[in-house]
């Protein structure tokens, strides 16, 4: 399996590169979408040997977090702080679904028991156990996941992102409360949220429109898991942060289908064990670049 060879130099220099490599096709949206009109060119996109894809994400600097002025936002946004990123990577175009836990693991993710009886509530089975619809699994079992899938294809790239590759990914070149722009009235049409436990469930990804850098699903569906552990901001620049080296509890992104998840902003982020594992909670890949 051959990669693209990534320059330094920034979106330009990033995606010619791409564009000329083995298996590299343009992204386009599911076939019953339309793209937004806030998606700029389409982004390159590499296929791995199970038919996952992978958006390359440039190296770039953004800031993290929500300002102390936004009324709007949780005191776990702040204080805002300026983050670089120094290296290019790759991150999953959708989250990690059924179908792929399976072809990885030889089992479904349903086949392991729940942290909450939720799944046994009438119907819930049959509303969210489909090969389209994200795997969700534990911090723990992510890991699992990752270390087999490497193995699988000789490699070690892949990992859960950071938070602070989560979040620049999800903003896509936006300050804003979401991807999108900061009208949450506009959040349905890129998110599954605000439902029940009586009629909802997850939902087949890539259904609702991307974010501009042609990623899906990174407000609702499904919480996504990232590598770090849930510690509070400081206010200090930082580049390529790893986040603290030990910790109670990971950090989730992005919300989900249930009404409970407090909040689908691109800067909120929630504690969970690591040993978790519900209904909506599931994870995105990175990959780091070679």
């Amino acid at each position: 399996m051959k990669l693209p060879l990534l320059f330094s130099g920034g979106l330009l220099a990033l995606l010619s590169a791409c564009s000329q490599a083995e298996n590299i096709t343009p992204a386009a949206p599911m076939p019953s979408e339309t793209p937004p009109q806030t998606a700029a060119a389409p982004a390159s996109v590499y296929t791995n040997s199970i038919g996952m894809k992978f958006v390359a994400v440039p190296a770039g600097s953004f800031l993290m977090g929500s300002a102390a002025a936004d009324s709007a936002a949780f005191d776990v946004e702040k204080p805002q702080h300026r983050v670089t990123l120094s290296q290019p990577f790759y991150i999953g175009q959708y989250e990690v679904t059924q179908a792929d836990w399976e072809r990885v693991m030889g089992e479904g993710p349903f086949a392991r028991s729940r942290s909450n009886p939720y799944y046994s509530l009438p119907g819930m089975a049959a509303r969210i156990t489909r090969p389209n619809h994200p795997a969700t699994v534990s911090w723990q079992d992510a890991q699992e996941f990752i270390a087999k899938l490497n193995a699988l294809e000789q490699t070690t790239r892949y990992r859960l992102p950071t938070e602070a590759e989560w979040e620049y990914a999800a903003r896509a070149g936006t300050q804003s409360a979401y991807s999108f722009g900061n009208n949450e009235a506009d959040l349905g049409r890129y998110a599954w949220f605000g439902e029940n436990f009586t009629g909802g469930g997850s939902h087949p990804v890539g259904q609702k429109l991307p974010n501009a850098w042609g990623l899906y699903d990174m407000h609702g569906n499904a919480w996504e898991w990232v590598n770090d552990w849930f510690t509070p901001y400081t206010a200090a620049a930082q580049t390529d942060p790893q986040g603290a080296a030990s910790g109670s509890d990971k950090t989730v992104r992005g919300g989900s289908w249930h009404r409970t998840a407090t909040s689908w902003r691109v800067a909120f982020r929630k504690p969970y064990p690591i040993d978790y594992r519900g209904i909506s909670v599931g994870f995105r890949l990175a990959m780091d670049a070679p």
